[in-house]
């Protein structure tokens, strides 16, 4: 998912790159060091600590492009403890997907569409994190969307909670609003517009 290598934790909890590459400082102007990129087996880690988490990012698959089933069964230990151990307020989970769409069919996306559909395999995976950190069984309010880049072959799902349901535009406008001003004040590097404004579908 394009994490500085600055960011990567030891077991120890030091630094495992010391000191930050220099285009890693011109890129990221600092974000780097707020960032902790722990090397661990997923569901180990949660259930280890029982820290209360504001963002979390799953980036699962491993050397075969396979993404786990313990890590997107909405039954699993995981989920169950990143349901627990997500903020109840605003607490958002940001998953890196692969397409699982066959490019080989001409009629898979068409021409000049920002838009990358989704076969049954990252649907589920979409439904079962929205199920396990949203659904009934939760009383959080909130949202699921995903946000394609088709040249990558790549869909991001986020599920937030805190975010309020209503159609897509009104929660696109949200977003967009919301993300400006992170932008401003992270002083970011790069715009999430273009990704916004091109591949915003919400999950159903």
């Amino acid at each position: 998912m394009g994490f500085p290598s600055y960011s990567v934790m030891t077991q120890s909890g030091s630094r495992a790159h010391s000191p930050p590459d220099p285009i890693q400082e011109v890129q990221w102007k600092g974000i780097h060091e707020r960032i902790q990129l722990h090397e661990s087996d997923a569901e180990k880690f949660l259930l280890e600590n029982k820290n209360l988490y504001d963002l979390v990012f799953v980036d699962a698959y491993d050397g075969e492009d396979i993404f786990p089933h313990a890590l997107w069964d909405p039954h699993s230990p995981f989920l169950n403890a990143l349901a627990d151990q997500l903020h109840p307020e605003h607490g958002t989970v940001v998953v890196n997907l692969h397409s699982d769409v066959d490019f080989r069919d001409d009629d898979f996306i068409a021409p000049g569409s920002h838009l990358l559909p989704m076969g049954k395999y990252i649907s589920k995976v979409c439904r079962s994190y929205k199920e396990a950190l949203l659904g009934s069984k939760s009383s959080y309010n909130g949202l699921a969307y995903v946000v394609s880049v088709p040249w990558v072959c790549n869909t991001s799902l986020v599920v937030s909670r805190g975010l309020e349901k209503s159609n897509r535009d009104m929660v696109m406008r949200n977003i967009i609003s919301k993300s400006l001003v992170v932008e401003n004040i992270l002083d970011l590097p790069f715009s999430c517009m273009q990704y916004l404004k091109r591949g915003f579908t919400l999950v159903n």
